[in-house]
């Protein structure tokens, strides 16, 4: 069997995202790409275009994990509230062994890339944005079920919950006590913001 007829691009594009999360986006060289995806620069730029096009590719395959876990999130809890809590708990606590940065993909692809980047930029805050959408869609969801007050803007609490868990992520990534990173997960639901109204 030939290498292309092996070749895998979900599989592909999951590991090029593990590697790019690891090292950042210019730390990440081909030569890296290759060892780690077993394909040669030609087979890359056939495939992806070029080492932005399967970065970009990896950053929507990130975002569309998030989602995805997200939506297991809300069968696994039974409310749209405690999906949101279990989320953060798994993005923080559960998986920080498992993954290559305890930091958030599209946080560190902000941070890192400059305008010199603007498609990659950009298409990282569109990611945010769309997980920032879903955040938005179960608070309007906890709102229809009594669990969070009507008044509140459930795009203006999708942005304080996002902005909390970078923070959360940020300070686990330096911090590595369970407990009080748990303790700092319980504030952001116990915030007077997302709490039922009377």
């Amino acid at each position: 069997m030939t290498k292309a007829a092996k070749f895998n691009r979900e599989e592909t594009i999951q590991k090029a995202a593990n590697l790019y999360w690891q090292k950042g986006f210019h730390a990440t060289s081909m030569r890296n790409l290759q060892e780690v995806i077993d394909l040669r620069p030609g087979s890359i730029y056939a495939s992806f275009g070029s080492k932005e096009g399967l970065f970009k590719e990896a950053l929507q395959y990130y975002a569309q994990t998030g989602v995805e876990m997200l939506a297991q999130c809300r069968i696994d809890a039974g409310s749209p509230l405690r999906a949101l809590k279990l989320f953060i708990e798994r993005s923080v606590l559960a998986n920080k062994s498992t993954v290559p940065s305890g930091m958030c993909m599209l946080v560190k692809t902000v941070a890192e890339l400059t305008t010199d980047n603007a498609d990659l930029l950009a298409e990282a805050k569109s990611a945010l944005g769309m997980v920032e959408a879903e955040f938005a869609a179960l608070l309007t969801e906890a709102q229809q079920l009594g669990e969070l007050d009507t008044t509140q803007d459930p795009q203006a609490l999708a942005r304080f919950i996002q902005v909390q868990i970078i923070g959360i992520r940020t300070y686990a990534h330096a911090n590595q006590d369970d407990d009080t990173i748990q303790t700092l997960i319980d504030g952001v639901f116990e915030s007077s913001q997302l709490m039922p109204g009377h």
